[in-house]
């Protein structure tokens, strides 16, 4: 089974991820969380294998909270999904640990399943697809 973690404060895209993963993943065990206090809670409660994480959360932003995650946990699998396309963010993003970065906009429900297959079998994803994703 893997567990995986949804960081995200605009319930209708949690919603619909959560609805994705679940569909193409049965198996998979999905918590959610809105801000970074609940998230950290929740990393620390049950180790999530994958997070998925939004960059403006309530309190800490995605950012800093996938530093703090990757502090202690390694190992942890972080795909930050924004809605904010800029090289800054990237660039941000994979100064704080990130393994991913994925646009909202661009990232298609596809791109996000073969992400997920890709970390669950071990491989590496192609980053140079144009899906607004990057490792």
């Amino acid at each position: 089974m893997c567990l995986t973690l949804i960081v995200e404060d605009n319930a209708t895209f949690r919603r619909s991820l959560r609805e994705l993963l679940f569909t193409r993943f049965p198996y998979m065990s999905i918590e959610e969380a809105v801000d970074g206090n609940e998230a950290l809670h929740k990393v620390n409660a049950f180790t999530p294998d994958i997070v998925f994480m939004d960059i403006k959360l309530p309190g800490t932003n995605g950012l800093q909270l996938t530093k703090n995650i990757k502090q202690h946990y390694s190992d942890m699998i972080v795909v930050i999904l924004t809605s904010h396309d800029l090289p800054e963010y990237r660039e941000a993003a994979f100064r704080s640990g990130a393994n991913y970065f994925m646009t909202k906009g661009m990232a298609t429900s596809s791109d996000i399943t073969a992400l997920v297959a890709s970390i669950l079998s071990g491989k590496t994803a192609d980053h140079g697809n144009g899906s607004g994703m990057m490792h």
